[in-house]
């Protein structure tokens, strides 16, 4: 379990508690309660059924009634630990059968002083199933605890300062300890959580803060203070009016780039914000200032579409450009190459292809990387290796709304830009739940738009039949669909195709060649088709919260009124009626990202639970906004007035920096 120390043992928090503060009589018992708190005499033991159905019975009593007690395994063991017509106190979860009420597994205690007042939490802890098996359960841990704190006290050392313990009103760490394992009362349960919560995310924060400030002090970047080209693509080739926080943006991004200092910024936009004219405007600071610029897209699809989307403005400024895949020819390789070290191409868009060994620039001045989740870290470091002398300003771009509590931990050495308005003249999306009841009036709506001259993307959560999971399969809809519309081309887009035949679907939608789009989502990144303005998706409870908003997304590019359809089952569970009220709600993005974070948990939503970036042991970005932010301005305080880290009265903070960092790679100072 990773628990090699007395220290990772105190670390292991319970995690959840039983409340044994009340008693129940027998007769209050009822199967909805999660558990029940009994006291009362065990009669005797009897075996019944045969088989696997062989199980050991008891009957427990108090002066109001009787409970059945059944086992299924460790029956000697209980035997011999357990003696009828003692006084025991019984916790367990009651089922009823008939009119009788049971309870399976219970836990027995002789009727004792600590509970005889009834008024404890019962911490319970996570085992794996082999120490199970070796009879290390919560229990023996729960021991184990008690026995190293009575030994420790004293000997725990507090690794915060006077001053934050006092302004931010915490308990110590020798109190938070013992009240986390062993809590007096709900309160001092409370305020060891918050205690310890914040001592996590505030040494997080420390982290990432320290790195920032070293980044910036240590890390020169190359100075662009020459706005020439700037102008000129300002003056004569925008083709639209920026939105005023477009304008923001690119302000941030040049004091950046001028000033002489590395930048390394995350571009936060919603689907259709402007992401990729800001992207194009900061090339155009690096090449004005005679260097090139690259930008990095996770699929070929997008690296397409991006640089499709650049190639216009580029041309219009007389910008060389070029694009560069897996499936370039080598031929065409050539030229890049060349044109690359030679500094004549100033801007190449692409995939992985970009990190190759043999892709060298000239002279590197911006690294522009598009949805870089989905880029490994190590990935990443490639692209900053590409020059020799100084390291590229980075612009790191996301279509993903990353809540706020997420980027400050994920991201908390970066400089955080935001576009948060739509361009003008987009309207809402207009989002509706469906269910499988309101298919006639659905394929209505569908025909209606095609008669208006617009176009149809249906969305599919997978590609054949799966025995497991009851979902309409693609090619099951695609029949469906051509059924319902004999007189319409339809298009069908998936992951298996190859990407030529991708491409010449995508193409002959585009054209407007096929009115509807079955795909599956394929089309969730990077598709652009300004004249579709329908997005149904099938089975939406089926995705989660974010790919549902990236979804919608593909829809609302053009002027038109666009709409999203979630078609679900009837019945839905909990989580799933949340979501799809949240997409029908708002077309807000970092709403929408802060309720998945509550829904999911962040180690799901940025798939870090498997890098290891979020390694937190008791704190919950989902939940724990607010002591987050109470902990990033703590550790800004402290570095601002002692930067080192030297002072007499932060040596418990530096001592607990250089044991916490022993073990640690740390990526994060690559973007």
């Amino acid at each position: 379990m990773g628990i090699f120390t007395f220290g990772d043992l105190l670390a292991h928090y319970p995690f959840r508690y039983e409340d044994r503060t009340k008693f129940y009589f027998i007769r209050e018992v009822d199967e909805n309660l999660p558990s029940i708190q009994v006291k009362g005499r065990l009669g005797n033991f009897s075996m019944t059924g045969t088989g696997p159905r062989k199980r050991l019975v008891a009957s427990f009593q108090d002066d109001t009634g009787t409970l059945e007690l059944v086992w299924f395994q460790g029956i000697r063991w209980v035997t011999t630990r357990l003696k009828p017509g003692s006084d025991y106190v019984l916790f367990g979860k009651p089922a009823r059968f008939g009119s009788k009420f049971s309870v399976a597994h219970p836990e027995l205690e002789p009727v004792g002083e600590n509970q005889t007042k009834g008024a404890f939490l019962q911490p319970v802890y996570s085992v794996t199933e082999r120490l199970r098996n070796s009879f290390v359960d919560s229990k023996f841990i729960s021991k184990l605890e008690r026995e190293i704190l009575r030994q420790a006290t004293g000997k725990i050392p507090e690794n915060l300062p006077d001053s934050i313990l006092q302004k931010f009103k915490l308990i110590s760490k020798q109190e938070a300890l013992q009240q986390i394992h062993f809590p007096s009362t709900a309160d001092q349960l409370h305020q060891a959580q918050r205690r310890l919560k914040f001592e996590e995310l505030f040494f997080v924060q420390l982290e990432l803060l320290r790195l920032k400030v070293v980044r910036q002090d240590q890390q020169k970047g190359m100075p662009f203070t020459n706005a020439s080209l700037l102008t000129t693509f300002y003056e004569k080739h925008l083709p639209f009016q920026l939105t005023e926080a477009q304008k923001k943006v690119i302000r941030e991004i040049y004091a950046d780039m001028r000033s002489g200092k590395q930048m390394n910024r995350l571009l936060q936009g919603d689907v259709g914000s402007g992401k990729t004219i800001v992207g194009f405007i900061s090339m155009l600071i690096a090449i004005g200032g005679g260097a090139q610029a690259a930008l990095m897209a996770p699929t070929e699809i997008l690296a397409q579409q991006h640089y499709r989307g650049l190639k216009v403005f580029a041309d219009a400024m007389q910008v060389p450009i070029a694009i560069l895949t897996g499936s370039t020819k080598k031929s065409e390789r050539k030229i890049i190459h060349d044109g690359l070290l030679n500094g004549s191409l100033k801007i190449l868009a692409g995939t992985h292809a970009l990190l190759e060994e043999e892709v060298r620039f000239n002279k590197l001045g911006l690294a522009v990387i598009d949805e870089q989740h989905r880029f490994g870290v190590a990935q990443r470091s490639k692209l900053w290796k590409k020059n020799t002398e100084v390291f590229p300003h980075v612009l790191v771009m996301t279509a993903t709304p990353i809540p706020r509590t997420l980027a400050m931990t994920l991201y908390g050495d970066l400089d955080v830009s935001v576009i948060s308005e739509l361009p003008k003249g987009r309207k809402p999306i207009i989002t509706r739940h469906q269910t499988d009841t309101h298919r006639l009036q659905v394929n209505a709506f569908i025909r209606k738009e095609v008669g208006a001259g617009r176009q149809v993307y249906i969305v599919y959560p997978l590609i054949d039949e799966s025995e497991k999971l009851d979902l309409k399969d693609l090619m099951d809809g695609y029949e469906s669909i051509t059924r319902a519309f004999p007189d319409l081309a339809i298009s069908i887009l998936h992951g298996k195709m190859d990407s030529e035949a991708k491409d010449f679907e995508m193409a002959r939608f585009k054209k407007g060649e096929t009115s509807i789009m079955v795909a599956t989502t394929v089309i969730e990144v990077g598709v652009d088709v300004p004249n579709a303005t329908v997005m149904i998706i099938e089975n939406a409870e089926r995705f989660g919260l974010s790919q549902l908003h990236q979804l919608r997304g593909r829809v609302g590019r053009g002027g038109e009124q666009s709409y999203c359809i979630l078609m679900t089952k009837d019945r839905l569970g909990q989580d799933s009626k949340t979501r799809i009220a949240t997409m029908v709600r708002t077309n807000n993005g970092f709403e929408i990202a802060e309720t998945d974070l509550q829904l999911r948990g962040p180690g799901d939503l940025m798939g870090t639970q498997q890098s290891g970036a979020l390694d937190l042991r008791i704190a919950n970005l989902g939940t724990d906004g607010e002591i987050l932010q109470a902990a990033r301005d703590a550790a800004k305080v402290l570095l601002e007035s002692d930067p080192e880290i030297s002072a007499g009265v932060h040596a418990m903070v530096r001592h607990h920096l250089s044991a916490q960092g022993k073990n640690k790679t740390n990526w994060s100072r690559i973007s």
